[in-house]
């Protein structure tokens, strides 16, 4: 299945802390040609509650793809991919590590604990904007996505 043949917008959890990227990946999202739905939560505690329809969270859309920094209040997001990846019900969607760090330890560690790809954030505007922009396309044009089996 790919994002075209839902008939509706893409869903997108971006988890993140930083106001400042989570405005720069609204801006990219927004000026790109796909229709999506961003939600955002910013520690991985809401994370969790997001996906597993939570409290506040009881209605949120299962998301076709999720941006995940690594570097989280109350839970690490090296725990939340843990998490994702070890539940039946949300293990195929993908999951996009966004991190600032370089450190091979950390990209080893999320493709250990089965993110789909690892993506070091850019500091330049220009360049963020179209690492955003390139995930929307390849994961929503070009990959095949299974159904939810929800």
């Amino acid at each position: 299945m790919d994002i075209d043949s839902l008939g509706r917008p893409a869903n997108f959890l971006l988890v993140e802390d930083n106001p400042g990227d989570v405005r720069l990946t609204q801006e990219a999202l927004k000026s790109h040609k796909v229709k999506n739905n961003l939600h955002v939560v910013a520690d991985g505690e809401e994370a969790m509650a997001f996906l597993l329809k939570q409290g506040k969270h009881k209605d949120a859309p299962r998301p076709d793809i999720i941006l995940l920094d690594l570097n989280l209040p109350k839970k690490d997001g090296r725990e939340v991919l843990a998490e994702i990846k070890s539940n039946h019900g949300l293990k195929t969607i993908p999951v996009v590590i966004i991190s600032s760090s370089e450190a091979e330890q950390d990209i080893i560690k999320s493709y250990d604990l089965n993110a789909n790809c690892y993506v070091t954030k850019p500091v330049n505007f220009d360049q963020f904007i179209k690492v955003v922009q390139s995930i929307n396309d390849f994961w929503l044009t070009i990959v095949k996505l299974p159904s939810s089996f929800e």
